[in-house]
């Protein structure tokens, strides 16, 4: 798309003028961003009154169940609102067919049922995907060659998103990209009296290098062995791919629509908006959160300044919300202004 200016040229334009005074700035500013854009990921970890460091994750805790719903009224009186939940399964748990993903006492449920209790202004929105639950780490069935079978998948998590959603899960947000999971959550939920639960497709999720953190929080890297997720992610090569999948994932009855990672794949973010014009969401993942922090650290970087740019650098893209590991700590720097 070309671009034609409707200004004049120099000395008559004048950019810099509008950017001489606090108020101008105010005034043409573009984009804003508020706590209303922030969703928080939470990891939750069996016990009680259990905090756990992820090392690779500076600031960022597992907390046990007690410890979370505590966590959830702060965030509210920040104006945060939605959480991400990511439950951490005991290594007992994990299974070839992942069947504590469906347990109706599982962690995760009994995490969104202790939330909407404390917090029930606060929006869950609950992963899933068979990683944490799967004796080799990864998001779906495994058959005897080794590969991650789509449609047997597909049976687990719609049985996974109904025990959220009767746990009283708002937003199920299905991470794995099986083909036609969508379609399959959203008549379940229908089927079952949850017609009002949402879905926040993971649609375009890449098969990125920047998810090793987060692996570590959960507990699945040591599954994987160092296996790939190649086979069902997408090639970070492609961009026309995304509004493929997108689309199709938004023809099955997804409300909402994840792009994962967030910044280097901010130009996929701004096309879906503009093409697609549906509600759209970024995950700030885990490796862009390790590689700010160790910026903060060392002091190369401004923590307060850096932290709010990134995050209007997602809105400004197109995004509607945010999932990230800075949503508390950027909800109060928001408040200090």
């Amino acid at each position: 798309m070309s671009f034609t200016s409707h200004r004049g040229q120099f000395p008559h334009s004048r950019p810099r003028r509008l950017r001489a005074s606090e108020f101008s700035r105010r005034l043409v500013r573009e984009n804003r961003l508020s706590s209303d854009d922030l969703i928080l990921p939470l990891f939750v970890i069996e016990g009680r009154g259990e905090t756990q460091q992820v090392a690779s994750m500076p600031g960022v805790e597992r907390l046990s169940v007690d410890l979370l719903t505590a966590k959830a009224k702060e965030l509210v009186q920040l104006g945060i609102p939605a959480v991400a939940l990511f439950p951490v399964v005991d290594p007992s748990a994990k299974s070839d067919d992942a069947r504590a993903a469906y347990d109706k006492d599982g962690l995760a449920q009994r995490a969104v049922r202790a939330l909407k209790d404390a917090a029930p202004e606060l929006g869950v929105i609950t992963d899933v995907a068979l990683d944490p639950f799967t004796s080799h780490g990864q998001d779906g069935l495994m058959n005897d060659a080794g590969y991650i079978v789509n449609d047997d998948t597909v049976e687990v998590l719609v049985q996974q998103a109904l025990s959220h959603a009767e746990a009283g899960a708002d937003v199920v947000a299905p991470s794995d990209m099986m083909d036609g999971r969508i379609g399959a959550v959203r008549a379940a939920l229908e089927r079952d009296g949850h017609a009002n639960t949402q879905i926040m497709s993971y649609a375009a999720k890449y098969a990125s290098s920047y998810y090793g953190p987060f692996r570590d929080a959960v507990g699945s890297a040591g599954n994987l062995k160092g296996a790939n997720k190649f086979s069902y992610q997408m090639d970070p090569a492609n961009g026309d791919e995304a509004l493929h999948e997108c689309a199709l994932d938004l023809a099955e009855g997804a409300d909402m629509i994840m792009v994962k990672p967030g910044m280097p794949y901010l130009d996929v973010v701004r096309r879906v908006k503009d093409e697609l014009k549906v509600p759209t969401f970024a995950y700030q993942v885990s490796g862009e959160y390790a590689m700010h922090c160790a910026a903060f650290e060392n002091g190369w970087l401004n923590r307060d300044a850096v932290i709010l740019e990134s995050l209007l650098a997602f809105k400004r893209a197109g995004a509607d919300g945010v999932l990230t590991y800075f949503a508390e700590e950027a909800a109060q720097l928001l408040q200090a202004q």
